[in-house]
């Protein structure tokens, strides 16, 4: 049996996110490392105003993930996987031993910038619940305004991506075609479709620069949903996932099919535990926000001498 730490990506976030066990000595150290990488107060991007800019999210994002998980890793094994859903892939690639924490810090703030400033405003993403893909894909190619298929969560939930314009046209027909829910997300980038190319592009010329090394962890790519242990194919899978669509549910099969039975969802939020749930059948799924510490550590050792 097996473990995988699951990264939350943007849409998850909530002001304070950065206070989730805030007084551990882990917290303190990636709030100050990460300061020191940007040259200013990560704390400070933790409000409700703050956090409307894409690069303080998911600045936000990578610090409270990687504390947690080093947090975790204190008094219990590490996960033999871990996994993130978009900008969750780079706490993901930090844990795995192959990308430094204060680089990771410096190509997200470029990442979150970049896409902010190539969609300030006007675009987004909408998720689509209770149709089939097929379906889905249909709205797509009769759409008269462009919209893009960027995540597929689940067999019956698929997120969209587009201007305003076409996502309130999308939801508009999806409904009327029998969708349960046809939801705004929390993000104003139309991230994983052919929109961001340009910007993942730049990305890319800015990991010239950045060290990787080969993963020490099983690095499961939520883009791919394979695993990939070379720094080239690494780095490829980081600098292009924002333009990339997102396959989740295949990730999480995946990870189930290579025997995982435990995932650990890390903070902030619990949206990556719904969704792993139908699939762990005869697994447990557990979201770090709420949960004790002891609780999820005892859980972690549990799978691990399992294992063994």
């Amino acid at each position: 049996m097996s473990v995988l730490f699951a990264f939350p990506g943007q849409g998850a976030q909530r002001p304070g996110m950065l206070r989730h066990w805030q007084d551990e000595p882990e917290t303190r150290a990636c709030l100050e490392e990460a300061s020191d990488a940007l040259g200013e107060p990560v704390e400070q991007l933790d409000s409700r105003e703050a956090l409307a800019d894409t690069r303080a999210v998911q600045l936000c994002l990578l610090v409270s993930g990687v504390a947690a998980a080093r947090r975790l890793m204190r008094d219990a094994p590490p996960p033999t996987y871990v996994s993130g859903l978009s900008i969750g892939a780079y706490p993901a690639a930090v844990i795995a031993g192959a990308l430094s924490f204060a680089d990771a810090v410096r190509l997200v703030a470029r990442r979150g910038q970049l896409m902010q400033q190539a969609y300030p405003s006007g675009h987004g993403m909408t998720a689509v619940v209770g149709l089939s893909r097929s379906t889905v894909e249909d709205l797509i190619r009769q759409a008269t305004v462009p919209v893009y298929l960027a995540n597929l969560n689940a067999d019956d939930q698929f997120v969209v991506a587009g201007s305003d314009a076409a996502l309130a046209a999308f939801a508009e027909r999806a409904l009327a075609l029998g969708a349960r829910a046809a939801r705004r997300l929390a993000m104003s980038v139309p991230s994983h479709c052919p929109l961001l190319d340009a910007p993942a592009a730049e990305l890319a010329a800015a990991f010239a620069d950045v060290a990787l090394c080969r993963p020490t962890l099983g690095y499961l790519s939520g883009s791919t949903a394979r695993i990939i242990r070379q720094v080239d194919a690494l780095r490829d899978d980081l600098a292009f996932n924002m333009c990339r669509p997102v396959d989740w549910h295949a990730t999480l099969r995946v990870a189930y099919e290579r025997g995982v039975r435990l995932l650990v969802e890390l903070p902030p939020g619990a949206v990556l535990s719904g969704l792993a749930r139908p699939v762990f059948t005869e697994g447990v799924v557990v979201a770090c926000q709420g949960a004790r510490l002891d609780t999820l550590q005892a859980l972690m050792r549990r799978e691990v001498s399992a294992e063994q």
